[in-house]
């Protein structure tokens, strides 16, 4: 009798925690569908001729909001050829003077310029890693 008393006080927690852990990680889903969300673009502006770093940065970029935000028609990447006519209106609203990569959420202008460059070539998941949490902060 003890032994059967212990075998389901065993079960009941298990099935008890099991039932807690998968509590929690939809409540987080739920949190996340339940979020205002504005629309966040991903601004890449370059020149015509682009140096390998400047590749990588619009490469690691664009990639991180294909892969991750791919079915998301709430972030978006836009890259920019500042050189090519056109794009005036856009390089005069974003002050654009040279190859830059920006976070845009309609309000704010997160520029991420000087740190797309340090690491897309060294570090690019370092690169992905500021990206994907500088877009998931604009989730309102």
């Amino acid at each position: 009798m003890k032994k059967l008393f212990i075998v389901l006080f065993s079960m009941s927690l298990m099935v008890f925690v099991l039932t807690s852990f998968a509590q929690d990680s939809k409540t987080v889903e739920e949190k996340v569908d339940s979020k205002e969300v504005v629309n966040v673009e991903v601004y890449y502006f370059h020149g015509t001729r682009r140096c390998e770093t400047c590749k990588a940065v619009g490469n690691v970029s664009k990639g991180v909001v294909e892969d991750k935000y791919g079915d998301n028609e709430n972030v978006s990447f836009i890259e920019i050829d500042f050189d090519q006519p056109g794009n005036e209106d856009l390089v005069e609203k974003f002050e654009v003077t040279s190859s830059s990569l920006y976070v845009y959420n309609q309000t704010d202008l997160i520029n991420l310029t000087t740190y797309a460059f340090q690491y897309a070539k060294t570090n690019p998941d370092k690169l992905r890693n500021k990206l994907k949490s500088t877009i998931n902060k604009n989730f309102k």
